[in-house]
């Protein structure tokens, strides 16, 4: 029997109309018990319904699956990014499945492409990680192309928000972590606190809306000169300072680099840290033990935000209903305070 398209159908087909992934579709045909019996029921009526014949590759699968997930990042020259390669890594490792990993960039031609070459491999579930594949945090044609490689393989994504069947997201409480720091920074007297981004995307937009909504409570007026765009490189925000000076005694930055790039510009102006200037960053990465003195900075959960990302996907891939499956995961963050700050209690 073929569909309304007129082409034979196949797992993949199968997989989109029981809304579950194809490895599950192939247990079913391969009669495995690694299956739920509601979902095993739903899968064999789509099955005889419209009389799908599993050729040898969707056989193949069941039993013996690629035990391969495709990862995409935007690259892995950034630090967030080959950390979270490594963990999600070392996490599929310790259930024997293998990793193919594809750097996408950041232009949306270029995601969907890379997105459409791990899909060739026959890869059993995606991992995206980064907030750029969540564009600006909603759900139109932007990631419609993720929507679309859900209707064949489950695709989870870390720290980026996709709503759509078969997609699965992990994310860090970036608003209320930017937003716990910038209310201690105003308690400890810190009045003109400035904000600096290097992205637009859905994680940078709710860091910058924690760092707002945190002013709007302590009574601290919203002006242009709080909120900056910069390049995410050390030097680039000390040039970027010192052609655009502006007055302020402590700074909220969204990546360790930037944070350090303002404390390179404070000591260039005879600012001293934290006296006259806190300065904060995030992702707490080793950059923040590398600098002198040690950057506070917030840490997101990375870890935490890989093993759940997997242990999700393993239980979806392990034939567990996709609808019982925790859609949404929020990681707590925590602000780890060194010398860069002197906030106290």
């Amino acid at each position: 029997m073929e569909d309304g398209r007129n082409t034979p159908v196949n797992i993949y087909d199968i997989a989109e109309l029981a809304k579950v992934s194809i490895a599950t579709v192939s247990r079913v045909v391969n009669g495995s018990d690694k299956v739920s019996p509601a979902t095993r029921r739903k899968v064999e009526k789509i099955i005889e319904e419209v009389g799908y014949t599993p050729n040898a590759f969707a056989k193949g699968l069941g039993l013996n699956t690629m035990h391969t997930i495709g990862i995409m990042v935007p690259s892995v020259a950034d630090a967030f990014m080959a950390e979270a390669v490594y963990n999600i890594e070392q996490e599929l490792g310790q259930y024997g499945y293998d990793c193919l990993l594809n750097c996408s960039g950041f232009r949306p031609e270029d995601k969907k492409k890379k997105l459409e070459v791990l899909l060739s491999k026959h890869v059993d579930a995606l991992i995206l990680i980064g907030s750029t594949y969540a564009g600006h945090g909603n759900d139109g044609a932007e990631t419609d192309y993720i929507r679309g490689a859900a209707k064949r393989v489950p695709v989870f994504v870390i720290n980026g928000n996709v709503k759509g069947d078969n997609v699965f997201v992990t994310v860090c409480d970036d608003m209320s972590a930017v937003a716990d720091v910038t209310e201690r920074l105003v308690r400890s007297g810190r009045k003109k606190v400035i904000f600096l981004t290097d992205s637009r995307s859905y994680s940078a937009n709710k860091k910058r809306r924690g760092f707002e909504e945190a002013l709007a409570r302590a009574g601290l007026p919203l002006s242009e000169d709080r909120i900056h765009y910069v390049k995410n490189d050390i030097r680039a925000v000390r040039d970027y300072l010192e052609k655009n000076p502006v007055t302020f005694d402590a700074a909220v930055a969204t990546e360790d680099a930037i944070a350090i790039g303002v404390m390179k510009y404070a000591h260039s102006v005879g600012l001293r840290v934290p006296e006259d200037v806190s300065v904060t960053g995030y992702n707490n990465s080793r950059m923040a033990l590398a600098c002198e003195p040690e950057l506070s900075s917030i840490n997101n959960g990375l870890a935490k935000m890989c093993t759940s990302t997997v242990q999700r996907l393993m239980a979806v891939l392990d034939g567990e209903d996709g609808q019982t499956v925790e859609r949404k995961v929020v990681i707590p963050c925590a602000f780890v305070e060194r010398g860069t700050t002197a906030l106290g209690k």
